[in-house]
């Protein structure tokens, strides 16, 4: 951590709990001042008093990042702010833990348009300002769920693919304009989405409550859960200059359980 990125305004989608208030809080200890956007005005205002802490400047936005008006929005918000755009972090995402027959389409749709559209033209909302930046960075946060079979959360795992996917084209289409765009693909990260799966997912797959994170632990060789902090380091480093010759990345950030 350090005063690298002084100067710089970043935005956060999901900034209110779990890997985006991590991430939220890594680019405001490294110099940056960060709009917290999330569904849930409280917990964006909270992590929003957290970097002022840090006297760091921050902002706070309720918003549904599913929404156009909504994404207008959030990168109004930033500018009006700030006056700038330099950082990008899509991680505000959902999960339905359903089998295959029993996922509805509106369900679908649902995990489709968080998941995925609102990463695509969140983008596309804050390529101007990121270009004009001259040093523009993006990072996605998808999943290892969209490198493995997901039976329980076959859609989650689909949109996620999709993450990585318009990560590979938009990294070719904004390079012209210096803009980085790279993505992380988290294992098992213990958060309230983390609890959510395994509350939900074990029942459905025959097993008992708990035995879901005992089963990912031990098909993960670093032997525990990734903490929120370890994929925001990550994310501090794609957002340094230290990984200014990388773009179109999905980096792995699993404990070693996916290694490819």
């Amino acid at each position: 951590m350090g005063t690298h990125l002084a100067g710089k305004v970043a935005i956060v989608t999901g900034g209110g709990r779990g890997i985006g208030r991590a991430i939220a809080i890594r680019l405001a200890a490294d110099g940056a001042d960060v709009v917290v956007a999330d569904l849930n005005a409280a917990t964006a205002a909270g992590v929003a008093r957290e970097i002022a802490a840090l006297e760091r400047r921050a902002a706070d936005v309720d918003v549904d990042v599913a929404s156009a008006e909504g994404r207008r929005r959030l990168v109004a918000a930033a500018i009006n702010a700030f006056g700038r755009l330099d950082i990008l972090v899509n991680n505000a995402g959902i999960i339905r833990v359903n089998r295959p027959q029993d996922v509805t389409e509106e369900e679908w749709d649902q995990v489709m348009n968080v998941n995925c559209k609102a990463v695509f033209f969140t983008c596309v909302a804050a390529r101007p300002h990121l270009a004009a930046s001259g040093r523009g960075r993006i990072i996605n946060v998808a999943s290892i769920a969209a490198k493995l079979a997901t039976p329980f959360w076959a859609p989650y795992g689909v949109s996620k693919a999709g993450v990585i996917s318009l990560t590979r084209s938009l990294a070719v289409a904004f390079a012209p304009d210096r803009i980085h765009v790279n993505c992380l693909c988290p294992g098992p990260v213990e958060t309230a989405m983390w609890a959510q799966i395994n509350e939900e997912g074990a029942p459905r797959m025959g097993l008992p409550r708990g035995e879901f994170t005992r089963m990912r632990l031990q098909s993960t060789p670093l032997g525990r859960l990734a903490q929120p902090e370890d994929v925001a380091g990550v994310a501090g480093f794609l957002c340094s200059p230290d990984a200014d010759y990388m773009t179109g990345q999905a980096i792995n950030v699993s404990g070693g359980m996916m290694v490819h």
